[in-house]
């Protein structure tokens, strides 16, 4: 089950960050996060920016309205969602990982 989490300027998402991975694309998910692979290295911001690509497909949202908000150096990452709607990003969410989010 993913926690996404209400914010006054939209949605967190929390991620669970594999870099280097054979493909790009969202995974599953992992202890409550989404888990998402990038093919990208973990090295001056690719792979966050790469995750931002694949969040940004993924919700079908723009990339402009993907933040890092935390977990810059670290795999557990915090993504907000500019002015996305909780119950719209729970549905599409729902829809990647086939199970329940909370």
């Amino acid at each position: 089950m993913v926690h996404l989490e209400a914010n006054p300027r939209g949605v967190i998402v929390p991620v669970r960050a594999h870099a280097a991975a054979r493909k790009n694309g969202v995974t599953g998910t992992h202890d409550g996060m989404l888990r998402v692979a990038v093919t990208a290295a973990p090295e001056k911001g690719k792979a966050n920016k790469a995750i931002v690509a694949v969040l940004s497909d993924a919700l079908g949202v723009p990339k402009s309205a993907i933040e890092l908000v935390a977990g810059e150096t670290s795999p557990r990452k915090r993504f907000l969602i500019v002015g996305g709607k909780l119950g719209q990003l729970q549905t599409a969410v729902g829809r990647l990982v086939g199970g329940e989010v909370d």
